[in-house]
């Protein structure tokens, strides 16, 4: 370990992945365009990532 008490540790990104979509990941944000204090468009974004399994089923239903 280092002074800081954190071990420097190389991740894949294959890896990085798999830990973000067995968790879910949630991702926010808002993004104005403005032209001379006028707001001329406007974006929200609210997304939820993550796996599909029997534990956690797909939101919507399944189509045969």
């Amino acid at each position: 370990m280092t002074a800081g008490g954190l071990q420097h540790r190389q991740v894949a990104l294959v890896d990085l992945l798999d830990r973000l979509l067995a968790g879910g990941v949630v991702i926010t944000g808002d993004l104005t365009l403005r032209i001379a204090d006028v707001d001329l468009v406007r974006i929200d974004l609210n997304a939820l990532i993550s796996s599909v399994g029997a534990q956690v089923p797909a939101p919507w239903p399944e189509e045969r």
